[in-house]
């Protein structure tokens, strides 16, 4: 068996920037959004910033979450985001099972792209925030 079939193509699942009041102080949290019909399962999220700021380039900590399970149309917390890293490429790889299969993805928030002009409106956590899908 080959490994790409061994791995699901993932639907209705987001990862969102929200603008958000952190310990009283205004900063952004990233979430992942489950918009399916089912639970997902044993999620780990992987996270790292990477890029060019003032002509250097500049790679963040790989950061690795576990989040045991979210629950069909329901959000879980993954980290705090500080806006000094809006200028890199964001990326968050997701895995999960359901039902005893595996998925996996990778979401990038490019450069820039992390601005109110982005805002939509998040499902189930009902803020305004920047969601790829």
């Amino acid at each position: 068996m080959k490994a790409e079939d061994l791995i699901h193509q993932v639907e209705d699942v987001a990862v969102a920037v929200v603008p958000e009041n952190i310990e009283d102080q205004n900063g952004w949290m990233v979430y992942l959004v489950n918009l399916k019909n089912n639970s997902l399962e044993n999620v780990i999220v992987s996270s790292k910033g990477y890029g060019e700021i003032d002509n250097r380039n500049l790679k963040t900590s790989t950061l690795r979450h576990f989040i045991e399970k979210i629950e069909p149309h329901a959000f879980s917390k993954i980290e705090p985001i500080m806006e000094d890293v809006f200028g890199l490429a964001n990326e968050y790889w997701v895995s999960f099972y359901i039902n005893k299969t595996i998925y996996d993805k990778k979401f990038v928030f490019l450069p820039e792209s992390i601005q109110e002009n982005n805002f939509v409106t998040i499902p189930f956590l009902n803020k305004k925030g920047v969601m790829i899908k």
